[in-house]
């Protein structure tokens, strides 16, 4: 049976082939397919938008039309405004309605003249497509037929949405997005009845809207829409009511721009022409460029007119806040400069990188002493702010107090370029010269870094604690996974203890200013932070960290102009505190005891125990192997029953003699330590006739050059080549010094040991003696122009 029907089928089909009819029918079919549905083509406006599709910013299209993209779907009271006002029937018919179109022929013949087009929603989609100015009955025929096969590519949905994104409504103003905000400065959910009314007769007229102009006409086509949405029942009573209370809009007003700067970025990112999903937060955005403009305000009197912020959750890289400079205005002031993006010298800001390499790699302990002295180290002399000196200070109190030179000091044990190869690996994307560039000053801001680049840094080290399952912390501004608007940081550069103990050590909230003075900031969350300065006042940082948020803090002039007071403590800590003021509160990082181990510690020098130390506490450390020597500063003394005199076998004999361990440090940590540390009690001096013969120079210290050091002495005007400074620390404040180069008397000094000589190019012995004949050599090198 089945055979017999498809045998008929075939049949019949056959013959239809065989007429002209089937082909001049399949040629209109296969022309109809092969018409383009409507596509708009036109450029759209860049728009940045919150996590949760709030605007925070627009720029013009590059044909001069604010057309924002389109959206995917399009606010109810505008579509059924929308709908009574243009097309009644659109989702009931394919594109063309036959009964609209007849009664617009019968009205337009009675008029005399073309009163109603009878187009659908769909047609005026592709008369918009074609941007066709002059039309004529063909080119009505020809929408028709476009309509029809708009219909056919997309769904009902889809081409409301269309149109809506491209309908014209007055100056340059495209689409119900653009519309919504330019008119009545509310995204389109929140149009009201009155307002989607008014925007849904735009279109058919879209002169209408001009201050001072039609306004009448406009008010009446809109009430009369009211009239019809209140009729149909789509409006009760009371909202119609309202409704025709409401005011039409008068000037245009101007596009929100909360994140202007990120606009920007997001242009320079590739996204021009787009509509960008960010993980930002709007408010706050908000309440984050209020604290930042709050302090401008008051920074501006002392022509401070920069400044910007950055707010990242470290457990998932999102950006929460991006203020890239402040509200300042004028172009000469630098306010359209994205700070976060921009090179700047970032003072001290890398100190916590090289504490917690240090202890990663087991050379040393979280409050280790360290040195704090006069050095000069190839003619470089740095300084700590303060221009004071500790001697020697435990390396926790020297990260959090921001000390230039211990740093130095350690930086110069690590390795300038390994160091440098750290903070590359790290995400510091400035460091692009040789590490003889940069030199020892590179972790006191001698090269450039970013607001971006360091906040990333710092977050990676807290997701190390927060985030321990990932590898890379991916840092990113924008929703998609487009790798134009993300960094990745490495999270497992430092192991988490040497990260944990640098958190710790920066959670202080008791600081000293670059001027001397203590400050106290007061936070309700325990924060990891550190402030910069750069040289010359140029910039100010402030970086903090908590388990869940970092905040990045950047004050300062754009064209690089220093004022006195731009200080990291002074101008940039407070905007920071503030901003964490506006988030959610957090607790602290958890200790990671696994990756920690106990040893006993000399309470005094924060170094594992030594044999002469006293006591000892117990300590967590670093796991692993740990490289630091033990204690050396504790001594066992001999002295008389007194206490009063050290003595020897020569003038009291060993049953006399009392044994006390000592803490005593070397003669030129100890001349500056004692000042800061009433508590140290030098060594007491040996009973008269009883001092032993000395020969190891222990009494002495040469404070610079450091030994085995390469110094260059630049000539002067005349040719003249400079003097070589030398400068030593003896126990004995009442000691002189014999100074020595290449066995040839230099200098005589006392109380001061610092002398001034003249010195060739080349390998030299510097020796110094005291008056009891006591003896300290070192070898220093003067480098030739031709070495330099």
């Amino acid at each position: 049976m089945d055979k017999i029907v498809l045998q008929k089928i075939k049949n019949r089909f056959a013959c239809w082939v065989k007429r002209p009819i089937f082909w001049i029918i399949a040629l209109f079919v296969v022309a109809f397919l092969l018409l383009p549905p409507a596509r708009v083509n036109s450029p759209c406006s860049t728009v940045v938008e919150d996590a949760a599709g709030n605007l925070l910013g627009a720029v013009i299209a590059t044909d001069g039309q604010w057309r924002f993209p389109e959206a995917d779907s399009i606010p109810y009271k505008y579509e059924q405004c929308l709908l009574e006002f243009e097309d009644s029937y659109y989702y009931y018919h394919p594109g063309v309605n036959p009964i609209s179109m007849l009664r617009a022929v019968k009205q337009n013949v009675s008029a005399g003249k073309v009163k109603s087009g009878g187009s659908t929603i769909t047609m005026q989609l592709v008369r918009i497509s074609r941007n066709a100015k002059d039309r004529g009955y063909w080119d009505k025929l020809y929408e028709m037929l476009l309509a029809l096969r708009t219909e056919l590519r997309y769904s009902k949905r889809s081409i409301i949405v269309k149109y809506a994104s491209n309908a014209p409504f007055g100056g340059n103003v495209v689409g119900i997005e653009a519309a919504s905000w330019r008119f009545f400065g509310v995204s389109p959910d929140k149009l009201s009845w009155a307002q989607s009314a008014t925007l849904a007769v735009l279109p058919n007229a879209p002169g209408l809207i001009h201050p001072g102009r039609n306004r009448g006409l406009l008010l009446e086509k809109r009430n009369r829409l009211l009239k019809r949405l209140y009729d149909n029942g789509t409006l009760n009573e009371e909202s119609y009511r309202l409704s025709l209370l409401e005011p039409l809009p008068l000037q245009p007003q101007a596009i929100p721009m909360v994140a202007p700067h990120l606009l920007t970025r997001a242009i320079a990112d590739g996204y021009l022409g787009q509509r960008v999903k960010t993980t930002l937060d709007l408010p706050l955005q908000r309440q984050v460029a209020s604290v930042v403009n709050s302090h401008y305000e008051v920074l501006r009197f002392n022509e401070i007119n920069n400044a910007a912020a950055i707010v990242v959750d470290i457990r998932t890289g999102e950006v929460k806040a991006y203020v890239g400079n402040t509200n300042t205005q004028g172009d000469g002031l630098g306010g359209k400069v994205d700070i976060i993006t921009s090179p700047r010298s970032y003072g001290s800001l890398l100190k916590p990188f090289l504490y917690a390499g240090l202890l990663s790699e087991g050379n040393l302990l979280p409050q280790q002493l360290v040195d704090d002295i006069p050095i000069s180290i190839g003619g470089y002399v740095p300084q700590n702010f303060s221009r004071d000196f500790e001697g020697m200070i435990p390396a926790d109190k020297a990260l959090s107090r921001s000390l230039n030179i211990p740093f130095v000091i350690l930086l110069r044990k690590y390795g300038m370029e390994k160091f440098n190869a750290l903070v590359k690996r790290m995400g510091m994307s400035t460091i692009s010269k040789m590490p003889d560039h940069y030199g020892l000053s590179i972790i006191l801001g001698g090269a450039e870094g970013k607001l971006w680049d360091l906040v990333g840094m710092y977050s990676a080290m807290g997701a190390t604690l927060s985030a321990p399952e990932k590898d890379k912390l991916d840092l990113h501004y924008a929703v998609d996974d487009a790798d134009r608007a993300r960094t990745l940081f490495p999270t497992k550069v430092f192991t988490p203890s040497s990260c944990w103990f640098t958190m710790e050590a920066l959670s202080d909230v008791t600081r000293p200013t670059e001027d001397g003075e203590w400050r106290m900031f007061t936070s309700r969350s325990k924060v990891a932070w550190k402030t910069g300065t750069s040289f010359g006042f140029r910039d100010a940082w402030a970086v903090g960290v908590t388990p869940r948020y970092a905040v990045g803090v950047w004050v300062g002039n754009a064209g690089g102009d220093g004022r006195a007071g731009l200080m990291g403590v002074s101008v940039a800590a407070p905007i920071m505190f503030d901003i964490f003021a506006q988030l959610p509160a957090s607790g602290w990082f958890r200790k990671p005891t696994a990756d920690m181990q106990v040893v006993e510690v000399c309470p005094e020098s924060g170094m594992k125990r030594g044999k002469a130390c006293p006591s000892a506490v117990l300590r967590h450390i670093p796991r692993g192997i740990n490289k630091t020597m033990p204690c050396g500063f504790h001594r066992m003394l001999h002295l008389d029953p007194s206490g009063k005199f050290q003595v020897t076998d020569k003038c009291v004999s060993v049953s006399e003699m009392t044994i006390r361990p000592w803490f005593v440090l070397p003669p030129a940590q100890e001349q500056f330590y004692r000042i800061s540390h009433l508590g140290y009690k030098p060594m007491p001096p040996f009973m008269e006739g009883c001092e032993p013969e000395l020969t190891d120079g222990s009494s002495m210290s040469l404070i610079y050059p450091f030994a085995s050091s390469k110094m260059y002495l630049p000539r002067k005007n005349g040719g003249e080549r400079s003097l070589l400074v030398l400068k030593a620390a003896h126990r004995n404040p009442s000691a002189t010094i014999y100074w020595y180069l290449d066995e040839t008397l230099v200098g005589q000094t006392i109380t001061n040991h610092t002398v001034a000589i003249n010195a060739e190019p080349g390998r030299h012995l510097l020796t110094l003696t005291d008056g009891r004949g006591e003896s300290l050599k070192r070898y220093i090198e003067i480098l030739g122009e031709e070495q330099r």
